[in-house]
């Protein structure tokens, strides 16, 4: 088992942000049993006008925040992706409209924005994300092999057989902080791997493959992740120092189980080896 967090320590306060969608988010919140035990989600922040699970969430008693990116381009005469300052601006807000709520943690779920150094330094290795990709897979120079809103196609393009999505600290580089826990595999169908990822039945099995991974991992991954940071198992800032590309991860079985990384291993009994979601 983890160690618990200690009984005279409050619970890890989470702050989320998302786009159209917080993929594991309701998981967090209906299902996880750690959920105001060793975090909890003080807030929910959406870069567009609404998110799928906001009245849900909301009837949870979570705040959630609506700040349109979009409008907030518009009312400065910017474009949106290409304007930096921008970006850096509305960050900023960012910032100041969560510190309300004082959170521990920031946690990007679904949020397809990069963000940039008003909100890095504010949350100085305190920033999670959720990926789509193994980032234990890596190209020659260190970075991510599959960064980026196409991680699955990418991934699927270049021959993959299986795929698996990751939660990882999040630094300057996009989707290639230090990852945190790993999912378990998804096998790509012998469709995909027979050539036929170009074409109009490859597409459709790329978008059903992705809904896939983010129906059955989103949640629990989420919740390992913020279980073993809240508990302590994982020292973000211990991480941070860390060259992304010589990090293992801790693995998350489709059985709820987490097996900590070799190294941890052999430090801990056997029977510490495996953790009961």
């Amino acid at each position: 088992m983890l160690t618990e967090r200690q009984p005279d320590r409050r619970p890890m306060k989470v702050a989320v942000l998302c786009s159209q969608r917080a993929p594991g988010l309701l998981h967090l919140l209906n299902v996880d049993r750690e959920h105001g035990r060793s975090y909890e989600v003080v807030c929910c922040a959406t870069s567009e006008p609404a998110f799928s699970e906001e009245v849900e969430v909301e009837r949870r008693g979570v705040p959630t925040l609506r700040r349109p990116i979009a409008e907030f381009y518009s009312a400065r005469g910017a474009a949106l992706y290409r304007d930096t300052d921008v970006r850096a601006a509305f960050d900023a807000e960012t910032v100041e409209r969560l510190a309300r709520y004082s959170p521990d943690l920031l946690l990007l779920d679904g949020y397809v924005y990069l963000v940039t150094e008003p909100l890095l330094g504010a949350f100085r290795g305190r920033i999670v994300n959720l990926h789509f990709s193994d980032l234990t897979l890596r190209r020659p120079d260190g970075g991510p092999a599959f960064p980026g809103l196409r991680a699955v196609r990418d991934a699927l393009a270049a021959g993959c057989e299986e795929t698996r999505a990751t939660v990882h600290l999040v630094d300057t580089e996009p989707d290639g902080g230090p990852p945190i826990v790993r999912s378990w595999p998804f096998p790509v169908s012998p469709m995909v791997r027979s050539g036929a990822a170009a074409t109009d039945m490859g597409k459709a099995y790329t978008f059903a493959h992705q809904q896939w991974m983010m129906r059955d991992s989103a949640g629990p991954l989420l919740a390992a992740a913020l279980r073993l940071i809240g508990r302590n198992a994982v020292d973000l800032h211990t991480l941070a120092a860390r060259a992304p590309c010589d990090v293992v991860p801790w693995d998350l079985a489709a059985d709820g189980s987490l097996a900590p990384p070799p190294a941890i291993a052999r430090d801990q009994p056997a029977e510490r080896a495996l953790v009961a979601q």
